[in-house]
């Protein structure tokens, strides 16, 4: 029997719409037929970083919403700061599958991985084209809306 192939991705998930489910939907199928999918959830930390802005919901929140997504096999809150060496020894993934907006992450994950021997499969998942885009259009379009 084959075992299955872990893939992983990650990602704030602060404000949930449609393009993260096609994201994690597509994520899934990266690994195949009964693969596991295991989602690593931006600390607050994080997101306050790379987004300049505190998240709408706590980390541990934002992990159980993306926990009961049917495509989601497990979620995890990421480390602070953020530990390739942490996150690999627990996941073990065979996949590695970042958003079409993580470039810089997925470019210090490769040399990480290069600098270190690891064969593990590195994939970019495209933008979808949905409406909102994003979950800063999101809030954008809440606070317009609050102001009319």
């Amino acid at each position: 029997m084959v075992k299955p192939k872990v893939v992983l991705t990650t990602g704030a998930f602060d404000i949930l719409h449609l393009g993260h489910m096609k994201m994690l939907n597509e994520a899934k199928k990266l690994g195949g037929r009964r693969s596991k999918l295991v989602v690593l959830i931006a600390s607050d930390k994080t997101v306050r970083h790379n987004k300049g802005r505190r998240p709408v919901f706590p980390a541990s929140e934002r992990r159980k919403m993306i926990q009961n997504l049917k495509p989601v096999d497990e979620a995890i809150v990421g480390y602070d700061p953020l530990s390739f060496e942490k996150v690999l020894r627990k996941v073990k993934p065979d996949i590695v599958a970042f958003g079409y907006d993580q470039s810089k992450i997925k470019n210090k994950f490769v040399k990480y991985c290069r600098q270190r021997g690891l064969k593990v499969k590195v994939a970019t998942l495209r933008r979808y084209r949905v409406n909102p885009m994003s979950s800063s259009e999101v809030i954008r379009r809440i606070l317009a809306r609050r102001l009319h």
